[in-house]
């Protein structure tokens, strides 16, 4: 093993050992939804969609 592979190991286990429990905060503290988010959400995804289909289907063309 090179000392490359070594650090980058040593470092993936530090970043878990940090974001871990930042990440159950944040689950644990987080708003939860209502009613009209998932509609507000799922505007801008299926523009997005639409617009990447589009784009597809002119460059078949």
């Amino acid at each position: 093993m090179d000392w490359m592979k070594i650090s980058s190991a040593i470092f993936l286990i530090l970043m878990l050992f940090f974001l871990l429990p930042r990440a159950k905060q944040m689950f644990t503290n987080s708003p939860k939804a209502e009613a009209g988010d998932w509609q507000a959400a799922m505007v801008p995804l299926l523009g997005v969609i639409g617009f990447v289909a589009l784009l597809a289907w002119l460059v078949s063309q």
